[in-house]
């Protein structure tokens, strides 16, 4: 029975091949994207239900456990499956030097938009 190869002879040959990188990201991006559905179905139901509250009543309900704990885990998945995503998208388009700084812009970015959120989530929830 011969057996397919779906690599170049070369590649075979000096056993370069992608060392399946690819599959961690891939990965993350689905498990990131699972998780965002109950998380923001459950905010927007929050968000709902919230309306017509004054801001003490929003700052009451932030304060509970499960909607501090809820929102922290929606902003980490939400952001890090943002970074993920633009990552693609940069590795797919853009061809020049830009490249790398730009990939490096996007992490600080989602990183720091992921702890303004939490520190923000924190410090009202903790009623600082």
């Amino acid at each position: 029975m011969h057996k397919r190869h779906t690599r170049s002879p070369l590649s075979r040959a000096t056993g370069l091949g992608s060392a399946s990188k690819g599959v961690g990201h891939w990965w993350a991006e689905r498990m990131t994207a699972i998780a965002l559905i109950p998380l923001t179905v459950w905010f927007l139901a929050s968000v709902i239900t919230l309306t017509g509250r004054d801001h003490a009543g929003v700052v009451t309900w932030l304060r509970t456990p499960s909607a501090t704990i809820c929102i922290v885990l929606l902003l980490v998945a939400l952001f890090y499956h943002m970074a993920l995503g633009l990552q693609v998208v940069i590795e797919d388009y853009v061809h020049s030097g830009a490249r790398f700084p730009v990939l490096i812009a996007i992490r600080l970015g989602c990183f720091a938009l992921a702890v303004t959120g939490i520190v923000v989530t924190l410090r009202i929830s903790l009623g600082g």
